[in-house]
């Protein structure tokens, strides 16, 4: 952990509550991925050629990724009770940074990704004023905030929305922009993209015993449930992207590279389950990540950049 005091420059201490709570590396190429894919799909779905300007793309990605970071933002204001009673060693419970200044960064954020969108991407203004709805109505627990939190199904399960409907602005570069209806197989992608947020959200509350943490799935059922349950979800992610694989028609070549894919993820789950350690807890996060961008490279990704090869 970087030694910044809490009286340190601003700057500095959010450099280091990004690095611990929102990577931008890390964080930064699996959104870029996310959306490239998403936009590549699309255009694979239309039988387009080509991709997007640059210029849209960089558009594209800067609102995708200061979205995700506004929701980690909302995150630290929902869960600000509980990471002060069990999660201290925190950014904003050990007092590194203020509530009120994480509140100030985001409202910041906000504004320029509103008046980027205002000024360059007018034709999406609806879909991402629904995105940014949505991000409210999470903020505030759909106002049944204490229901949601004894059903932890419901909960997750309901946040996880807020992907697709990001997925949608993103797509968006392409057939709204293209002033064309939103290709069908979208459908297939927007799930495929639901279902990789369930895996990354699972994997990574996944703990070893010397590593637990109030409100995992390792604690509320169990190093083998919870690892079970980790197996079970990169299952339908796996069905979910097949059948976004056969839509867009990517053939034998597609289903080889996610079930190898799928395999390869697998091992971190079945490893977890012989030993509760440490490190094969971090595989099981490590896992997860690698298949949300490998799922979305070998669905929009790969294929557009050997399109791109062919042109050469």
């Amino acid at each position: 952990m970087t030694e910044i005091g809490n009286d340190s420059a601003f700057i500095l201490r959010f450099w280091v509550y990004l690095k611990e709570r929102f990577p931008p590396l890390s964080h930064g190429v699996l959104v870029a991925t996310f959306s490239f894919s998403a936009i590549s799909y699309s255009r694979i779905c239309r039988g387009d050629e080509g991709f997007i300007s640059l210029p849209n793309f960089l558009l594209c990605a800067f609102t995708t990724i200061t979205l995700f970071f506004l929701v980690r933002v909302f995150d630290e204001f929902k869960d600000a009770k509980d990471d002060a009673e069990f999660r201290s060693h925190l950014p904003i419970p050990r007092g590194l940074m203020s509530l009120k200044e994480i509140g100030i960064a985001g409202a910041v954020v906000f504004l320029i990704q509103l008046a980027v969108n205002l000024i360059f991407i007018q034709d999406l203004l609806v879909i991402y004023g629904i995105v940014m709805l949505y991000l409210l109505l999470m903020g505030k627990e759909f106002f049944i905030g204490r229901w949601l939190k004894k059903h932890q199904f419901f909960y997750i399960t309901s946040h996880m929305f807020i992907i697709p409907l990001i997925d949608i602005y993103a797509s968006g570069f392409d057939w709204e922009l293209a002033n064309v209806a939103a290709p069908v197989g979208l459908i297939f992608f927007f799930i495929v993209s639901y279902m990789n947020g369930i895996v990354l959200e699972v994997g990574r509350k996944i703990k070893s015993p010397e590593n637990e943490e109030h409100n995992t799935y390792s604690t509320s059922l169990g190093m083998r449930k919870a690892s079970w349950l980790y197996i079970l979800v990169l299952i339908i992610a796996l069905a979910s992207n097949l059948f976004a694989t056969y839509y867009a028609g990517f053939g034998m070549t597609g289903y080889l590279i996610v079930g190898s894919l799928f395999f390869l993820c697998l091992l971190a789950p079945i490893f977890f389950l012989q030993k509760y350690t440490k490190g094969r807890a971090k595989m099981l996060e490590l896992s997860s990540a690698l298949w949300t961008i490998g799922s979305y490279l070998t669905l929009g990704g790969v294929p557009m950049l050997l399109k791109f090869v062919e042109l050469l």
